[in-house]
């Protein structure tokens, strides 16, 4: 007996079942939940508390810390939307006054300063790193510190130094050639700060798989 139009089965939207087009349906949008928003809180102290570790002063007035080695693995482990956020909120926290800045300093006045490039580039750099990481994590398991790596190293210099350059031509007054002079300075000590992002972000994952999830890096 043939089906008629009335009792025919139809897919119900949203369900999850295909249509004879075999068209997937659309993926379910993610919302934050109370987990992802006390990661945020907690990432965002930790580059507080990195940026407070004692620094090594340069003549430029920008101290070498271990902020960008907690940029990049706050990316990594949390994505780019959460990693960007909870930079975020360690840039917003100290720019309203906390002391969460190198030196203890903190408020609006850093933005005439020296380092001001390098601290607006923070939350861009976790969500360039988040991306760059999230690609690694979906495509391949191997090799994944030596790529995670490459992800942060190609984000410093694509990212946080031509920032910082910016800022240390606008803020001190240098010439490009001796901006990217006093930029120089960083590099050995980033090249060391990202390949311990990367190999701590390996072991987080290999502890926690759910962090290395795909789907978490759509959020």
């Amino acid at each position: 007996m043939n089906n008629t139009s009335a009792d025919a089965p139809q897919s119900v939207p949203g369900t999850g079942s295909q249509g004879s087009s075999g068209t997937r349906p659309r993926p379910r949008s993610h919302r934050w939940t109370s987990a992802d928003l006390s990661l945020i809180a907690v990432f965002a102290a930790l580059t507080a508390v990195f940026s407070l570790l004692p620094g090594v002063p340069l003549g430029a007035g920008v101290p070498i810390t271990l902020q960008t080695l907690a940029v990049m693995l706050t990316g990594m482990l949390l994505g780019p939307a959460r990693g960007a956020a909870a930079v975020g909120l360690f840039l917003l926290a100290g720019l309203a006054g906390l002391p969460v800045f190198s030196g203890f300093s903190g408020g609006l006045g850093v933005l005439a300063g020296p380092s001001a490039g390098y601290l607006l580039s923070f939350p861009v750099a976790a969500a360039v790193v988040g991306l760059l990481a999230g690609l690694v994590l979906r495509r391949t398991r191997r090799a994944r510190p030596a790529l995670l790596f490459a992800a942060a190293l190609a984000t410093s210099f694509l990212v946080v130094h031509p920032a910082g350059i910016a800022g240390l031509m606008l803020n001190a007054h240098l010439s490009f050639p001796a901006a990217l002079a006093a930029d120089m300075a960083f590099w050995p000590g980033d090249v060391i700060k990202n390949v311990l992002a990367a190999v701590v972000a390996v072991s987080v994952f290999k502890a926690f798989p759910s962090m290395a999830a795909p789907e978490r890096r759509s959020r």
